[in-house]
Protein backbone atom coordinates (compact mmCIF):
# COMPACT_ATOMS: atom_id res chain seq x y z
CA UNK A 1 0.00 0.00 0.00
CA UNK A 2 1.11 3.57 -0.63
CA UNK A 3 2.12 5.22 2.60
CA UNK A 4 0.47 8.58 3.34
CA UNK A 5 4.00 9.98 3.44
CA UNK A 6 4.61 8.84 -0.16
CA UNK A 7 4.15 11.51 -2.77
CA UNK A 8 1.91 10.43 -5.64
CA UNK A 9 4.24 12.31 -7.97
CA UNK A 10 6.66 9.41 -7.46
CA UNK A 11 4.19 7.32 -9.50
CA UNK A 12 4.17 9.72 -12.46
CA UNK A 13 6.63 8.87 -15.22
CA UNK A 14 8.41 11.84 -16.78
CA UNK A 15 8.95 11.36 -20.52
CA UNK A 16 11.36 13.98 -21.90
CA UNK A 17 10.90 15.37 -25.39
CA UNK A 18 7.38 13.97 -25.86
CA UNK A 19 5.36 14.76 -27.90
CA UNK A 20 8.05 17.17 -29.10
CA UNK A 21 11.51 18.34 -28.09
CA UNK A 22 11.57 20.46 -24.94
CA UNK A 23 8.33 19.06 -23.48
CA UNK A 24 8.31 16.80 -20.42
CA UNK A 25 5.21 14.59 -20.69
CA UNK A 26 3.68 13.58 -17.36
CA UNK A 27 2.63 9.96 -17.96
CA UNK A 28 -0.13 8.82 -15.58
CA UNK A 29 -0.17 5.20 -16.78
CA UNK A 30 2.47 4.37 -14.18
CA UNK A 31 0.15 5.64 -11.43
CA UNK A 32 -2.87 3.83 -12.89
CA UNK A 33 -1.10 0.46 -13.01
CA UNK A 34 -0.25 0.65 -9.30
CA UNK A 35 -3.42 -0.41 -7.48
CA UNK A 36 -2.47 1.39 -4.30
CA UNK A 37 -1.50 4.68 -5.94
CA UNK A 38 -4.65 4.64 -8.08
CA UNK A 39 -6.80 3.88 -5.03
CA UNK A 40 -5.09 6.64 -3.04
CA UNK A 41 -5.79 9.09 -5.86
CA UNK A 42 -9.51 8.25 -5.89
CA UNK A 43 -9.64 8.28 -2.07
CA UNK A 44 -8.13 11.79 -1.98
CA UNK A 45 -10.72 13.05 -4.46
CA UNK A 46 -13.54 11.25 -2.66
CA UNK A 47 -12.53 12.69 0.73
CA UNK A 48 -12.41 16.19 -0.77
CA UNK A 49 -15.93 16.02 -2.27
CA UNK A 50 -17.89 13.45 -0.23
CA UNK A 51 -19.91 16.12 1.59
CA UNK A 52 -20.45 18.43 -1.41
CA UNK A 53 -23.83 16.88 -2.37
CA UNK A 54 -22.81 16.47 -6.00
CA UNK A 55 -25.42 15.34 -8.53
CA UNK A 56 -23.12 14.68 -11.50
CA UNK A 57 -19.44 14.20 -12.20
CA UNK A 58 -18.44 15.52 -15.64
CA UNK A 59 -15.20 14.48 -17.34
CA UNK A 60 -13.51 15.08 -20.66
CA UNK A 61 -12.25 12.24 -22.84
CA UNK A 62 -10.23 10.28 -22.49
CA UNK A 63 -8.07 10.17 -19.38
CA UNK A 64 -10.57 12.25 -17.44
CA UNK A 65 -13.04 9.38 -17.83
CA UNK A 66 -10.76 7.11 -15.80
CA UNK A 67 -10.91 9.29 -12.70
CA UNK A 68 -14.34 10.81 -13.20
CA UNK A 69 -16.24 7.55 -13.64
CA UNK A 70 -14.67 5.87 -10.61
CA UNK A 71 -15.21 8.97 -8.50
CA UNK A 72 -18.85 9.22 -9.63
CA UNK A 73 -19.33 5.63 -8.49
CA UNK A 74 -17.75 6.37 -5.09
CA UNK A 75 -19.83 9.55 -4.68
CA UNK A 76 -23.01 7.74 -5.78
CA UNK A 77 -23.65 10.27 -8.55
CA UNK A 78 -24.24 10.18 -12.27
CA UNK A 79 -21.36 10.42 -14.70
CA UNK A 80 -21.43 12.65 -17.79
CA UNK A 81 -18.89 12.34 -20.61
CA UNK A 82 -17.77 15.38 -22.60
CA UNK A 83 -16.35 14.36 -25.96
CA UNK A 84 -14.86 15.56 -29.20
CA UNK A 85 -17.42 16.38 -31.94
CA UNK A 86 -19.56 13.62 -33.42
CA UNK A 87 -18.67 11.04 -30.76
CA UNK A 88 -21.89 11.26 -28.75
CA UNK A 89 -24.91 9.50 -30.28
CA UNK A 90 -27.76 11.85 -29.36
CA UNK A 91 -28.45 15.59 -29.61
CA UNK A 92 -25.60 17.71 -28.26
CA UNK A 93 -24.45 21.26 -27.71
CA UNK A 94 -20.94 22.31 -28.68
CA UNK A 95 -18.34 24.70 -27.30
CA UNK A 96 -15.33 25.82 -29.30
CA UNK A 97 -12.06 26.75 -27.59
CA UNK A 98 -8.62 28.04 -28.54
CA UNK A 99 -5.58 25.84 -28.92
CA UNK A 100 -2.00 27.05 -29.27
CA UNK A 101 -2.45 26.91 -33.05
CA UNK A 102 -6.12 26.91 -34.04
CA UNK A 103 -9.32 25.80 -32.36
CA UNK A 104 -11.03 22.64 -31.18
CA UNK A 105 -14.44 21.90 -29.75
CA UNK A 106 -16.23 19.68 -27.25
CA UNK A 107 -19.78 18.38 -26.99
CA UNK A 108 -22.18 17.23 -24.29
CA UNK A 109 -25.63 15.67 -24.59
CA UNK A 110 -28.36 18.29 -24.16
CA UNK A 111 -30.13 16.14 -21.56
CA UNK A 112 -26.99 15.28 -19.54
CA UNK A 113 -27.52 17.86 -16.80
CA UNK A 114 -30.70 19.34 -15.38
CA UNK A 115 -30.97 22.98 -14.35
CA UNK A 116 -29.66 23.47 -10.82
CA UNK A 117 -27.77 20.17 -10.57
CA UNK A 118 -24.50 20.39 -8.68
CA UNK A 119 -21.59 19.35 -10.88
CA UNK A 120 -18.00 18.37 -10.19
CA UNK A 121 -15.68 18.50 -13.21
CA UNK A 122 -12.81 16.01 -13.06
CA UNK A 123 -9.86 15.69 -15.43
CA UNK A 124 -6.40 14.20 -15.27
CA UNK A 125 -4.46 17.37 -16.06
CA UNK A 126 -4.75 21.15 -15.89
CA UNK A 127 -2.37 22.75 -18.39
CA UNK A 128 -3.50 25.94 -20.15
CA UNK A 129 -7.13 25.54 -19.04
CA UNK A 130 -8.86 25.76 -22.42
CA UNK A 131 -10.44 22.30 -22.38
CA UNK A 132 -11.82 22.67 -18.88
CA UNK A 133 -13.00 26.22 -19.54
CA UNK A 134 -15.00 24.93 -22.52
CA UNK A 135 -16.38 22.14 -20.32
CA UNK A 136 -17.49 24.70 -17.72
CA UNK A 137 -19.31 26.66 -20.41
CA UNK A 138 -21.12 23.52 -21.59
CA UNK A 139 -22.21 22.63 -18.05
CA UNK A 140 -23.43 26.16 -17.39
CA UNK A 141 -25.32 26.35 -20.71
CA UNK A 142 -27.31 23.35 -19.49
CA UNK A 143 -27.99 25.05 -16.15
CA UNK A 144 -25.54 23.05 -14.03
CA UNK A 145 -23.92 24.61 -10.98
CA UNK A 146 -20.20 23.89 -10.84
CA UNK A 147 -19.19 23.15 -7.26
CA UNK A 148 -15.60 22.26 -8.05
CA UNK A 149 -13.00 21.32 -10.62
CA UNK A 150 -10.53 18.58 -9.69
CA UNK A 151 -7.33 17.35 -11.30
CA UNK A 152 -4.73 14.73 -10.59
CA UNK A 153 -1.98 16.98 -12.02
CA UNK A 154 -1.65 20.73 -12.46
CA UNK A 155 1.11 22.27 -14.54
CA UNK A 156 0.98 25.54 -12.61
CA UNK A 157 3.69 27.19 -14.75
CA UNK A 158 1.20 27.21 -17.67
CA UNK A 159 -1.26 29.38 -15.66
CA UNK A 160 -4.38 27.36 -16.48
CA UNK A 161 -6.09 28.68 -13.35
CA UNK A 162 -6.25 32.10 -14.98
CA UNK A 163 -8.94 30.83 -17.38
CA UNK A 164 -10.85 29.28 -14.48
CA UNK A 165 -11.13 32.25 -12.14
CA UNK A 166 -14.15 32.10 -9.88
CA UNK A 167 -14.20 28.30 -9.66
CA UNK A 168 -13.04 26.15 -6.76
CA UNK A 169 -10.01 24.30 -8.17
CA UNK A 170 -8.29 21.34 -6.54
CA UNK A 171 -5.24 19.48 -7.77
CA UNK A 172 -3.46 16.62 -6.07
CA UNK A 173 -0.05 17.12 -7.70
CA UNK A 174 1.36 20.42 -8.89
CA UNK A 175 4.43 20.96 -11.05
CA UNK A 176 5.86 24.48 -10.84
CA UNK A 177 8.17 24.02 -13.83
CA UNK A 178 8.81 21.65 -16.74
Amino acid sequence: MVNPSDDLRDFIRNVPDFPKKGIVFRDITTLLKDKYAFKQTIDILYDKYKTAHIDKVVSVESRGFIFGSVLAYRLNTGFVPVRKPKKLPSKTIREEYQLEYGTDSLEIHIDAIKKGEKVLIVDDLLATGGTVQATCKLVEKLGGVIVGIAFLIELSFLNGREKLKGYDIFSIISYDSE
